[in-house]
């Protein structure tokens, strides 16, 4: 059984073979290239690019270009006249006070309190100036105060111009 098995297995795969050999070849004839002559279209595209090419050779320029009048990558300053002197006129003495004595505004934003040895330590959390301000009490909140005491809703300022209280609140 082992003999038939094998003889057809064999006759099987010469056959594949034979098949796949005769497929890879072609006894067939290959037909010739035709030819074909340009149509009157392509006539015209060709004149046209004639026509574009003598173009580009016309709107080249013949001359060099003589020394540019200005070079763009020095600079050289005007010559500076001297304006006449301006008429100064007294100005009137401070009536009103100056605008940085102004009391910016602060706003209490919070109180975070961590548990210390000492007790509770607070961080007051304040708004102002376009600024986060996270302070202990001795620190600076702006170079005008500084943190006198913070209780549980209370921060007081101490304005070191002065040494006046101000107090922020929660709200």
């Amino acid at each position: 059984m082992d003999l038939k098995r094998t003889a057809t297995i064999v006759a099987i795969g010469g056959a594949l073979l034979a098949w796949l050999a005769g497929a890879a070849t072609s006894n067939r004839e290959i037909a010739p290239v035709t030819i074909s002559r340009s149509a009157p279209i392509e006539a015209r595209g060709a004149e046209l690019a004639t026509e574009v090419a003598r173009l580009h050779e016309r709107l080249r320029p013949t001359a060099t270009p003589r020394q540019p009048g200005r070079n763009l990558f020095a600079f050289h300053a005007a010559v500076v006249r001297s304006a006449p002197p301006a008429v100064t006129v007294p100005r009137p003495a401070l009536v009103e006070a100056p605008a940085a004595l102004a009391v910016p505004a602060l706003k209490l934003a919070g109180i975070a309190e961590d548990i210390g040895p000492d007790g509770p330590v607070r961080t007051a959390i304040i708004t102002g100036e376009g600024q986060l301000f996270m302070v202990k009490q001795g620190e600076n909140v702006t170079p005008r105060y500084t943190v006198a005491r913070i209780s549980e809703d209370v921060v007081e300022l101490a304005d070191v111009r002065d040494n006046t209280l101000r107090r922020l609140a929660l709200r």
